[in-house]
């Protein structure tokens, strides 16, 4: 999924600045999965960036949107940050147990979770798998079965992706491959600095992965936010809603907005959009 090229506008920019000073999560939570660094003060919000990203990426939701304590999540190996415990085996079930382990471990009571991409299956995975720990869950362009986004099914998807994991850490051309895919995701936040391995793993993971099965898991309000694209761009806006609506029909309770003429990275797109959807969403409206 390529990311559209995007200039963030000086307002935003300004506001950044202006922002609360950050702070490392509580000191008796380590991890060599994650990272957590912790903004703001009010309600517990955790923010859980995409596949390759860097939790930079929430800037300017959180400058725009005062009044919470941002717990600003960093996955080992996306974004310059070291690959660590994600440099061996599988990913994402990982990051999502470590995700949880953190709302134990800083005591959080029930926070609001927002991902976005890849962050947006692991919260749902934590939402459907320890219902208790989450109060809201809103879910930014994902669907439960992510080869969905390709009009494919999980299981009839894996022979492309099992060759695909091969192909792309095996060979030289291979790696030349994955790594001019990772440079295509963008590198204003560092996503272009990411592992290559655990890009590979995460991507072969997600691929596979279903959690329509587990929805009805989920027990906090849900809403999950999606982009449609321009008219006339080759892709049917209509197709896409159809497709969210179907992915999600195991979960007939979750709230799905569309925001028009956006590509996946829609904070950059549509950010006045994408931040007034956060703001009702932690409000409870």
């Amino acid at each position: 999924m390529k990311r559209r090229d995007f200039l963030i506008s000086a307002a935003a920019a300004s506001a950044v600045t202006l922002m609360p000073p950050a702070f490392a999560a509580p000191g008796r939570f380590t991890s060599d999965r994650i990272s957590v660094v912790v903004q703001g003060s009010g309600p517990d919000v955790i923010l859980i960036p995409g596949l390759t990203a860097s939790r930079d990426m929430w800037k300017g939701t959180v400058a725009a949107v005062p009044g919470y304590r941002y717990h600003l999540v960093q996955v080992a190996g996306f974004a310059g940050e070291p690959a660590g415990g994600n440099a061996r085996g599988p990913v994402v079930q990982p990051v999502a147990a470590e995700i949880a382990r953190y709302i134990d471990v800083a005591g959080l009571r029930a926070p609001s979770l927002i991902g976005h991409s890849m962050g947006g299956t692991l919260a749902m995975m934590i939402a459907a798998r320890h219902p208790s720990k989450v109060g809201r869950l809103m879910v930014v362009d994902m669907l439960p079965a992510p080869a969905g986004l390709l009009g494919a099914s999980a299981e009839g998807i894996r022979p492309l992706a099992d060759a695909l994991a091969g192909v792309l850490t095996s060979s030289p051309g291979g790696r030349r491959l994955l790594e001019s895919l990772i440079g295509g995701f963008g590198a204003s936040d560092g996503a272009g600095q990411s592992d290559s391995d655990v890009v590979a793993t995460a991507m072969h993971e997600l691929a596979l992965i279903d959690l329509s099965a587990e929805l009805p898991r989920i027990t906090a309000p849900m809403t999950v936010v999606y982009a449609t694209p321009p008219a006339g761009g080759g892709i049917d806006p209509a197709q896409v809603t159809r497709d969210y609506r179907q992915g999600y029909r195991p979960a007939p309770n979750a709230n799905l907005v569309a925001i028009a003429n956006s590509g996946h990275m829609i904070m950059y797109d549509q950010p006045q959009r994408f931040r007034a959807e956060v703001k009702a969403f932690l409000s409870g409206r």
